[in-house]
């Protein structure tokens, strides 16, 4: 029996070092990127400076993002309204990770990217009252996206995939596939 049991508390420690392996595997390049990216920008550009680099499509602009993710802005309390919102948005996803089990690793993988992102997006807020700093710029001639850095990739990326997890999960359940039937 206390074979069993060391043997169960084993799978479940590897299954766990997996999970983080994972999850922090995701989550620490993506931060490092981002970081990474905004200082060069901020030491190779002045703000609003911009250059081309697939001729109009697709160029650097530097600006400082005072709201959200592609340019959502709620007014002068915008900073610390982002930033708390952040920090709560990190602590669902935290309980939501927790929960999450290893072998999901699609959910996992979503996670670790909004996580990242929102932790990206946090370190510069807290840095600068000027906001987040954006430069990724899409578009043709006057129809642009807003302007938006790998952080807001990631977000996206991860909250795209994220809901589709979720979905296959509410169409991969008992109660729903009994439903169905049950009406067909």
């Amino acid at each position: 029996m206390t074979e069993l049991k060391r043997g169960t508390e084993h799978g479940a420690r590897s299954w766990s070092a997996g999970k983080n392996r994972l999850f922090f595997g995701i989550l620490a390049p993506v931060v490092v990127v981002d970081f990474v990216t905004k200082y060069l920008v901020q030491q190779g550009m002045r703000p609003y400076q911009q250059i081309d680099i697939v001729g109009d499509y697709l160029r650097l602009t530097f600006i400082h993002n005072p709201g959200a993710a592609f340019g959502i802005h709620v007014g002068e309390y915008s900073r610390i309204i982002f930033l708390i919102l952040s920090l709560v948005a990190l602590i669902a996803l935290g309980a939501m990770y927790w929960s999450t089990p290893g072998r999901d690793r699609v959910r996992l993988s979503a996670i670790a990217l909004i996580c990242a992102g929102a932790i990206g997006n946090l370190i510069d807020r807290i840095r600068s009252e000027q906001g987040v700093v954006d430069f990724i710029d899409v578009g043709i001639g006057d129809l642009r996206w807003p302007v938006f850095n790998v952080a807001d990739i990631a977000v996206t990326t991860g909250a795209i995939f994220l809901a589709l997890s979720l979905w296959q999960e509410d169409r991969d359940s008992p109660g729903r596939r009994a439903d169905d039937e049950g009406g067909a």
